[in-house]
């Protein structure tokens, strides 16, 4: 019991750092900028709208679309 009271003591003791949103906010853009990138793919690669000709990003993602909800056939 020494020992727990010991170790809670001393994680007491320690200041927690706080981040900069400056820090924060490229990697926030870079995080949804990732996102709508992904759901492009997985949403709307296809048909009329399609950047890569063929369907090798169809394929690739037909089961993570149909995961999603997204409709494909």
């Amino acid at each position: 019991m020494t020992i727990t009271a010991h170790v809670s003591s001393a994680f007491n003791d320690r200041m927690i750092e706080t981040i900069p949103l400056r820090a924060i906010v490229p990697w926030a853009v870079f995080g949804t900028l990732l996102a709508l990138v992904a759901l492009y793919f997985v949403g709307a690669e296809q048909g009329a709208t399609s950047l890569v000709s063929g369907h090798a990003v169809h394929e690739f993602v037909h089961d993570g679309r149909h995961l999603l909800g997204f409709p494909c056939h």
